[in-house]
């Protein structure tokens, strides 16, 4: 991977740049004073840094003032003139070009890049070339910017080794903002997988200070063909992200990834995603067996949410279906462990795979899972098909290297047609506390696995796993497990009420999925409260 750092041009003539198009602004503002008077009003605007709107339009010219009337024609132009504070506003229309952010804002006056009120202009990698990691929005080493409003779409390649991105946020970056927009066809298409990588959205700390303050809100990211890669990337010295309220899919791997272990940084200290926030997200039709991986051809193994290697991760009130697995607290490198990471108030649903999986690969890292928390979060018909091994792979697996991690509140209600609950995999690992977890299948048969022993009864898995003292076998009481009005919230005479325990207090959230309070009394088991 490159690292590819942006060398600002002199902000001596960004300055005067500024200020002549503030003039050219202010004639059009100030049509009733006289010549001398406009002047003045001139040099003060643009000394004083007031902030102004520059338009694009693909009628316009790059010679033009910039106002709404007489707009600019590329984007990278109308960047070029920025000050902190400065909106540029884009017109409907396609532009062809890899925009790039030149110019830094500042604490409370984001530069903002920004579709104008009512349409959705398109940011085009068509017929542009991939060399390297190329990104159709790129903001590298640059603070206080917002993207909001696009599509960002159609960069694509079909070279090994090439990297096409979406929105790419790199080097040292901090206090950057992507909304609203729709990313898609962000695509390598190299064949075999060697080398097949792209991102829609990229966000990579490769830096000697981490990317701080990232929100990446409410965008619409699909029909990416991303290789070994992810369709969201969080990824090296990173510290400090939200990732809230998108819509993921349709992708050939990973919907979400917050990573570490992967030469995202060159310092092995600075090597992890850390401090962030995943909440929010609907995630659907992720299947890895469209993909470039072989394996992933014959059994589902692409996950939804994916934490691997990172630490101190919320994952919370997001919404996984029909997709490979749900939500990953996995890791894949030795040294870089998943570590102090939360998963709560989650529905994952009628996925083929698991709907949480932990620790590592077996026999391939040491990485592990250690000191997380996996509670509130209702799992519903989700491994509909069997493992890489032709196992039966449970609601919830913990494979290889699983240590202090607790299990507590979580409905758990497998298809009939598998019946597994919870899968430990083999003997690594130790002090996993599994309690106050409600199950319930329709089956004719129960399944739970410990240390790789099949266990047969709620009664045989409470004293095999040493688990579930408080735990409950019942009938949740969905509201509707009717396939075309499926609902599961929780009838007022659940069992699931007020059976949850309250020890990890505000570790649980403060509000279900439905964000409303979490508590009323003693919480209940699974993703959301009853009033």
């Amino acid at each position: 991977m490159k690292n590819l750092f942006l060398v600002p041009g002199s902000r001596v003539l960004g300055c005067l740049a500024a200020v002549c198009l503030h003039v050219a602004c202010m004639k059009t503002m100030q049509p009733d004073v006289s010549p001398n008077q406009e002047k003045n009003q001139q040099k003060v605007a643009g000394l004083a840094g007031i902030p102004q709107s520059l338009y694009v339009s693909t009628t316009g010219s790059d010679s033009n003032t910039g106002t709404i009337g007489s707009p600019l024609r590329t984007i990278n132009y109308a960047l070029s003139l920025t000050a902190p504070g400065d909106s540029v506003i884009v017109r409907q229309g396609t532009y062809v070009e890899k925009v790039v952010f030149p110019n830094s804002g500042s604490s409370g006056a984001y530069i903002t890049l920004k579709a104008y009120t009512g349409e959705q202009p398109i940011i085009s990698g068509a017929s542009l070339p991939v060399g390297g990691n190329e990104a159709l929005v790129r903001i590298s080493n640059i603070g206080w910017v917002v993207v909001d409003g696009f599509e960002v779409a159609d960069l694509k390649t079909a070279t090994s080794w090439n990297m096409p991105d979406g929105i790419l946020v790199n080097g040292t970056s901090n206090n950057v903002i992507i909304r609203n927009n729709k990313v898609h066809n962000i695509e390598n298409n190299n064949s075999p997988a060697s080398g097949r990588e792209a991102h829609g959205i990229h966000i990579i700390g490769n830096g000697t200070s981490p990317i701080t303050d990232v929100l990446v809100h409410n965008n619409d990211i699909y029909d990416n063909n991303t290789g070994t890669s992810e369709n969201l990337t969080i990824n090296g010295y990173v510290s400090g992200f939200t990732i809230t309220n998108n819509r993921i899919y349709n992708g050939e791997n990973i919907a979400i990834c917050a990573a570490g272990g992967y030469a995202g940084n060159p310092n092995p200290a600075f090597n992890y995603a850390r401090n962030g926030l995943i909440a929010g997200n609907y995630i659907w039709n992720i299947d890895g067996r469209t993909g470039p991986v072989p394996t992933l051809q014959n059994h589902p193994g692409t996950i939804g949410i994916y934490v691997d290697g990172a630490r101190n991760i919320i994952v919370e009130r997001n919404y996984i279906s029909e997709s490979d697995r749900g939500i990953g607290l996995v890791s894949e490198n030795n040294s870089f462990p998943t570590a102090d990471c939360i998963v709560r108030n989650n529905v994952i649903r009628n996925n083929r795979a698991e709907g949480i999986y932990m620790g590592s690969y077996a026999g391939y890292t040491g990485g592990g899972t250690t000191g997380c928390l996996v509670l509130n979060n209702t799992l519903y018909h989700n491994a509909t098909e069997l493992g890489y091994d032709n196992e039966e792979v449970g609601e919830i697996r913990l494979n290889a290297n699983c240590t202090y991690n607790e299990i507590h509140n979580n409905i758990i209600h497998p298809r009939p047609d598998r019946n597994t609950f919870i899968r430990k995999h083999d003997a690594t690992g130790s002090f996993n506390g599994i309690d106050y977890n409600l199950y319930y299948t329709t089956g004719a048969a129960t399944r739970w696995f410990w240390n790789g022993v099949q266990l047969n009864s709620f009664a045989a898995w409470k004293g095999g796993s040493g688990g579930d003292t408080n735990g409950l076998y019942a009938n949740p009481l969905f509201v509707s497990t009717v396939p075309s009005t499926l609902n599961l919230r929780l009838q007022s005479t659940s069992p699931a009420k007020n059976a949850g325990t309250n020890v990890h207090g505000t570790a649980a959230g403060t509000t279900d999925i439905d964000l409303q309070p979490r508590y009323n009394g003693i919480i209940e088991i699974g993703a959301f409260e009853l009033y």
